[in-house]
């Protein structure tokens, strides 16, 4: 492996000095305690293994119980969980790391068996996802969903900006808005999702409404500075449409421009597969949004190198990378090879392919 350069240099984020421009992708392990979704005692071990990362950003952690759409994700609205999240914070901040959690409401993207009551998912509109997700250990079809009341929209900011406010009591260092992949804020902003005709529906002005009230909310209680938000322009995750992206997404990062967010954290193409699944101008929001550009989705070591050296992207997002080595930072200083990783233990369990994955040091004791 040959050494890498520019993503080895510091980056001024912020009031936040990275020490180097790799980002720890948001990653879904569903290992939360059952019941309370109180990060586990193995969650500190395993944010506390990667902190070399430039920013870690946690797994999505939904902003109340109707956010929540799959087994055991961790969430960020009652007082057990914001003191999982200090725990966890707090061993980061000892090894010297910078972490942000990712707030996250699924919208139709949930089950029955997950929601107050036994409710249906809440959405744009009553348009059921065609998908599955993760209830009770296995892949179960996705609920009908209802659509939102008017009324109820603002309750939805609020959750938002109580989540932000938990999670700097927690000790985060910032917050990143989870408006991708076909989750709620980008279900109202998708036209294949959204054919409301009230204020939140039809034109893109109105379909981009709530994600960036969102944004305000949140940059308002967190400052702007502090403030990053996630987006997918062209994914078909989570069977999430849009018949024209790139004016919507065009005018989405140049509401969130003046906004001044710290960083939009960009999924280019399909979320982990194809970067060329579908067309779409990428310099265009990096021409509109004046912080910093967070490049996600399919980098290898070489196109990071080369997207950072072009001016293209500040900063890189890697995945499966960070899962199997918590040193990723250091075995890319040393050019050394990396751990394969373990795609039967990403999704829920225990220790095994969460926290054992051994370090370059430790690889090396070993031998």
């Amino acid at each position: 492996m040959s050494q890498p350069t520019k993503l080895l240099e510091p980056y001024k984020l912020g009031a936040l000095t990275l020490p180097n421009r790799l980002v720890m992708a948001p990653l879904t392990r569903n290992r939360a305690e059952p019941g309370s979704f109180v990060p586990s005692p193995l969650a500190v071990d395993y944010y506390g293994q990667r902190a070399s990362a430039g920013l870690l950003v946690t797994e999505a952690s939904q902003v109340s119980q109707q956010g929540q759409g799959y087994q055991d994700t961790p969430g960020i609205y009652s007082k057990e969980q914001v003191a999982g999240w200090r725990k966890v914070t707090d061993r980061v901040h000892e090894r010297g790391g910078r972490i942000f959690i990712q707030l996250w409401h699924v919208g139709r993207i949930s089950h029955t068996s997950l929601q107050p009551g036994g409710g249906k998912p809440v959405a744009p509109s009553a348009i059921r996802a065609k998908g599955k997700t993760f209830v009770n250990g296995t892949f179960t079809e996705i609920s009908e969903p209802r659509a939102l009341e008017l009324s109820e929209i603002p309750g939805i900011i609020d959750d938002f900006k109580r989540g932000t406010a938990n999670a700097l009591a927690a000790g985060f260092d910032g917050v990143e808005i989870h408006g991708a992949n076909g989750y709620l804020l980008d279900q109202f902003a998708r036209d294949g999702a959204n054919q409301r005709t009230d204020a939140y529906g039809g034109s893109i002005e109105n379909r981009a409404r709530l994600m960036l009230e969102v944004s305000k909310a949140v940059a308002t209680e967190a400052g702007a500075e502090r403030t990053g938000i996630r987006i997918s322009p062209v994914t078909p995750a989570n069977d999430i449409t849009d018949s024209n992206p790139q004016p919507l997404f065009d005018h989405i990062v140049d509401q969130l421009n003046a906004l001044k967010l710290t960083y939009i954290h960009v999924i280019e193409g399909a979320t982990g597969g194809p970067r060329d699944i579908a067309p779409f101008d990428y310099a265009s929001l990096r021409k509109r949004f004046k912080q910093a550009y967070v490049a996600n989705n399919g980098y290898d070591f070489a196109l990071a190198e080369k997207v950072l050296e072009q001016g293209a992207a500040d900063l890189i997002a890697f995945g499966k990378p960070f899962i199997s080595n918590p040193d990723l930072v250091e075995r890319l200083r040393a050019g050394a090879p990396l751990n394969e990783w373990d795609k039967a233990t990403f999704y829920g369990g225990g220790a095994k392919g969460y926290t054992d994955y051994p370090t370059l040091k430790a690889k090396e004791a070993a031998e």
